[in-house]
C-alpha cells in the first residue's frame, strides 16, 4: 500500500498539470478565460492537497495556519481592491511569488547547513538560480508597484554609470556563486548573494518607463515562474517544476506578444529608459506655448449628436478610463446606442493600460458582451468605414505619428488607426502627452474634436443627452 501513494500523488500531479495547460489555452480568450482561471485554480488545490500527503510533510499544523492566513488576505484584498488597481495587486503577486521561492531556497541552505551535511553541486546551482531570480523578482516587483501606485514616480529613474554598475553587481553576483560551488557552507558568501539579487531586482526596474510597464509585468510574471521551476529542483517536487515551467514559458511569450504590439525589442524595453510616466505638459494647444496647431472642442450635447446620429461606432478605451473607473458608463453609453439602432464595437490595443489584458477586465467587469471587444489586427481595416471612433483616455495607442513621423520616438509602434474615422472624439482632461511622453497629432485633426473633462463625468453627460434624441 506504501508503494501505492508515490505512484498515486505522481499521477495527481500529471492530472493538476493537465489542468494547468488546459487553463492556460482558455485563458487565451475573454469568453473563455474565468473558466480557464477556475480550472487551472483547481489544478493548484490537486497539487497542493496531495503535496500534504506526501509523508515527508512534517508540520501540519504550521502548513494549516499558513493556509488560513494566506486564503484570509488574499480573500479581503480580492473584495477591496479595484479592478483599476488590478496591475499594481498583479505586481505584487509576482513579487509575492519570487520571494516565497526565494526563501525555499533559503531555507533548504540554512537546513543543509544546520545538518552539516554536503550540499550536492546540482542542488548548489538550483538555489542559486532560485536565489538570483526570485530575489530580482520580489524587489523589481515592489519597484514596478510603487511606480504604479503613485508611490514613486513612474519616469525612468537613471544615472551615470548605471549599466557598468548593474555589470559590476552581476560580476559580484557570478564570483560569489563559485565561491559557493567550492564551499556551499560558507554563510556570509551565501548572505552577499542573496542582498546583491535583491538589489539587482531594484536595478533592474528603476530605469523602465510607466509606458513600458505591460512588458514588465509580463516579465517579472515570468520570472515568478522560473524562480518556482528552480524551488522546485531545490526541494525535488516534480509539481513545482512543471507549474513554475509553465508559468515562466507564457509569461515569456506573453512579454514578446507585448513587444511586439509597441514594435520595440525586449533589451530596447529595458535598457532605453522609455516614456515619463507621469504625462508631462506637452508645449502645444492649452500648454500656455507658441503654436500654429489648433484644437476643435464640443460639449456633451454636440458629442451626444454626433454618437446618437451615426451609424458606426468604435469605442476605445484606455488608461484614462482605468483612472476614472468610468467602464460602467461607457457600457451604459453603448447600451443607449444600440437603442438608437447604432453598431457599438470596442477596439482593444495590446498595451493599453498598464497590464496585459487591463482593458478588457474592465469591461468584462461591467458586462461587456465579449462578441463587441476587437482586438487592433481586427477593427483596424474596418476604421475607415467608422462614422466615429471614440476614444476614451487613450493617448500613445491611438498616436498617428507612429505611423507618420520617424523622428518620433514611438515611430513604428501598431496603433489603433482611429484618425482614418469619418469622425474622432477623443475624451481627455488636457492637452498633456501620454507615458511615451510625445505630443498627440491626433488632438489637432480637422476631423477630430476634443471633449474635455474627466471620463467618467463626460460620458454620464454623453448618456444624458444620448438619451433625450
Amino acid at each position: 500500500m506504501s508503494d501505492l501513494i508515490p505512484t498515486g500523488i505522481q499521477l495527481t500531479y500529471l492530472l493538476a498539470a493537465s489542468l494547468f495547460i488546459l487553463g492556460l489555452k482558455k485563458l487565451g480568450s475573454p469568453a473563455t478565460a474565468r473558466n480557464g482561471n477556475v480550472m487551472a485554480a483547481v489544478g493548484m488545490l490537486l497539487a497542493v492537497v496531495v503535496t500534504l500527503l506526501d509523508q515527508q510533510v512534517l508540520n501540519y499544523q504550521m502548513i494549516l495556519l499558513g493556509l488560513a492566513i494566506g486564503s484570509a488576505i488574499g480573500a479581503i484584498a480580492a473584495y477591496k481592491v479595484e479592478m483599476t488597481q488590478m496591475p499594481q495587486m498583479v505586481g505584487l503577486l509576482n513579487g509575492l511569488g519570487g520571494s516565497a521561492s526565494a526563501l525555499v531556497a533559503v531555507a533548504e541552505f540554512w537546513r543543509l547547513l544546520g545538518a552539516s551535511q554536503s550540499v550536492p553541486l546540482d542542488a548548489s546551482i538550483s538555489m542559486l538560480l532560485d536565489v538570483l531570480i526570485g530575489g530580482v523578482t520580489f524587489t523589481g516587483s515592489a519597484i514596478a508597484f510603487a511606480k504604479l501606485q503613485g508611490i514613486m514616480s513612474g519616469s525612468p529613474i537613471t544615472f551615470p554609470l548605471q549599466q557598468p554598475i548593474n555589470a559590476l553587481l552581476l560580476g559580484s553576483y557570478l564570483v560569489g556563486g563559485a565561491f559557493l560551488l567550492i564551499d556551499p557552507t560558507n554563510l556570509p558568501i551565501f548572505l552577499g548573494v542573496v542582498g546583491v539579487s535583491l538589489v539587482l531586482g531594484v536595478m533592474f526596474v528603476i530605469p523602465i518607463g510607466g509606458g513600458d510597464m505591460p512588458v514588465v509585468i509580463s516579465l517579472l510574471n515570468s520570472f515568478s515562474g522560473l524562480a518556482a521551476a528552480a524551488a522546485g529542483f531545490v526541494v525535488m517536487n516534480n509539481m513545482l517544476i512543471i507549474a513554475g515551467a509553465l508559468v515562466g514559458a507564457s509569461g515569456l511569450i506573453l512579454t514578446e506578444i507585448m513587444c511586439k504590439a509597441m514594435n520595440r525589442s525586449l533589451f530596447s524595453v529595458l535598457f532605453s529608459a522609455f516614456g515619463t510616466g507621469a504625462g508631462a505638459v506637452a508645449g502645444a494647444a492649452g500648454a500656455g506655448g507658441a503654436t500654429d496647431k489648433v484644437v476643435h472642442s464640443i460639449d456633451p450635447e454636440e458629442g451626444a449628436m454626433m454618437l446618437g446620429y451615426a451609424r458606426s461606432v468604435v469605442i476605445v478605451p484606455g488608461y484614462g478610463m482605468a483612472v476614472a473607473q468610468a467602464q460602467h458608463s461607457v457600457r451604459e453609453l453603448a447600451d443607449q446606442l444600440e437603442k438608437l439602432s447604432v453598431d457599438v464595437k470596442y477596439a482593444i490595443h495590446p498595451v493599453a493600460g498598464r497590464m496585459p489584458g487591463h482593458m478588457n477586465v474592465l469591461l468584462a467587469e461591467a458586462n461587456v458582451p465579449y462578441e463587441q471587444l476587437h482586438d487592433m489586427d481586427d477593427i483596424n481595416p474596418q476604421l475607415e468605414q467608422t462614422d466615429v471612433a471614440l476614444v476614451i483616455g487613450a493617448n500613445d495607442v491611438v498616436n498617428p505619428s507612429a505611423r507618420t513621423d520617424d523622428k518620433s520616438p514611438i515611430y513604428g509602434m501598431p496603433i489603433l488607426e482611429v484618425d482614418k474615422a469619418k469622425h474622432t472624439i477623443v475624451i481627455k482632461r488636457g492637452m498633456s502627452v501620454g507615458f511615451a511622453g510625445v505630443d498627440n497629432d491626433l488632438f489637432y485633426k480637422d476631423k477630430t474634436t476634443m471633449l474635455f473633462g474627466s471620463a467618467k463625468d463626460m460620458v454620464a453627460k454623453l448618456v444624458s443627452e444620448v438619451k433625450q434624441l
